[in-house]
């Protein structure tokens, strides 16, 4: 079903990639993940519950959501290079409006702005970056999973810099973090403007294509359930780690391991990625995630933790390149961006209901546990229905 429309020479396919993906780096793993570290520091200082806390990544879910409505027409309007470059530069501006201020009104805004941003971003890089990888179809989904990788990139670097700016500066200094991801932001920005990267010929001028949501409902249903779920982890388990005793250098291992999975990504699952069967891929993946998500329920030990880390880590960061896979493989070129906005949609309105209940829950029953234990089950089940997303038909 894939129409042979996209450039064919890309010089330097993997280099573009990489540079592209900054836009993930700064939007998703430094803009949207980094809260975490910095929230149980804001809860403190602020006064929040735990319901407070999650409704901030409930309004970055909320942006995150918009965006991706909008970003078809956007890319068709400016472009897949302008619409990243734009969407990070909204991204980097949300991280400086963060650190000026603790009213929660401006932390709310800054945050809608963040998902917004990242929204515009990522479906433009997901976009950009399949372009590029089509042109080498024989590498296409090792050098798309290097886009996916990006995200990584910026939860390592967010997790060396945070733990130990609060630290260092003690209570109440969340703010200065926020000031520190802000300059590391605009420095890896910098390749991402500076670097051409036209895409005239590919997605963005391409006529507008169809996209009929009834033959995937199911793979939906199953990736709206992966947005609910992982964003308990990702919230709140640097919260567990230090509720569980874990001092800085704890919580800063725990998250860098998040971070460094992602660098094994594009190896460890380059088979499973190549598998044009429909949600089967993606069904793997999302299992693997599940177990990742329960293993701190078993206990709090050191290795446990580390290992749940590492295996929440290396799926995460491949579900998503997994649905782009799937997008590859399923439809003409003209409907990618569509058709991952669809994927994002479904993804943004589980991650605005999933903050909310987890904080709900957690608020409710005094223990992060149980709203763990809900995340994990979520991921479970989005993984059993993705099993049954069968192929598309050509006439889909």
């Amino acid at each position: 079903m894939r129409a042979p429309d996209l450039p064919t020479s890309w010089p330097h396919p993997a280099r573009l990639i990489l540079i592209v993906s900054l836009a993930p780096t700064i939007c998703l793993g430094i803009g949207r993940f980094a809260y975490s570290l910095v929230l149980p520091d804001m809860r403190d200082s602020l006064g929040w519950s735990y319901s407070a806390a999650g409704f901030m990544n409930t309004i970055n879910a909320a942006g995150y959501l918009a965006g991706a409505l909008l970003a078809s027409h956007v890319i068709k309007r400016i472009g897949l290079t302008a619409s990243v470059r734009w969407g990070t530069l909204a991204c980097v501006i949300s991280l400086a409006l963060c650190a000026l201020s603790g009213n929660f009104v401006m932390l709310s805004f800054a945050r809608l702005l963040a998902g917004l941003g990242a929204a515009a971003g990522f479906i433009g890089g997901a976009a950009l970056a399949a372009t590029i990888a089509q042109s080498r179809p024989a590498r296409a989904n090792f050098l798309l999973s290097l886009f996916y990788a990006g995200p990584g990139l910026g939860i390592l670097s967010s997790g060396l810099i945070a733990p130990f700016t609060l630290q260092v500066f003690g209570p109440g200094s969340w703010w200065i973090v926020w000031w520190a991801l802000t300059l590391l932001s605009i420095a890896m920005m910098l390749p991402l403007l500076l670097t051409p990267i036209e895409a005239s010929a590919g997605l963005a001028n391409a006529a507008p294509a169809r996209f009929a949501i009834k033959p995937v409902l199911i793979y939906l249903i199953g990736y709206f359930l992966f947005g609910a779920g992982y964003i308990a982890y990702m919230t709140f388990m640097i919260a567990y780690v230090r509720d569980a005793g874990g001092g800085a250098a704890a919580q800063s291992a725990f998250w860098c391991l998040i971070g460094l999975s992602a660098f094994v990504t594009p190896w460890l699952w380059r088979g499973v990625l190549a598998m044009d069967r429909g949600g089967l891929a993606t069904a793997i993946i999302l299992g693997v995630n599940a177990i990742g998500a329960a293993l701190p329920l078993l206990g709090h030990s050191p290795l446990l933790l580390a290992i749940s880390a590492l295996v929440f880590g290396v799926s995460f960061f491949a579900l998503v390149g997994s649905t782009t896979a799937f997008v590859r493989f399923n439809y003409s070129a003209a409907a990618w961006p569509g058709a991952i906005a669809a994927m994002t949609i479904a993804f943004g309105v589980g991650q605005i209901l999933g903050p909310l209940a987890t904080g709900a829950i957690t608020d409710a029953m005094g223990s992060l546990s149980y709203a763990l234990n809900v995340s994990a089950a979520m991921l479970a089940v989005g993984a059993v229905l993705a099993a049954f997303q069968g192929k598309l038909s050509p006439a889909t």
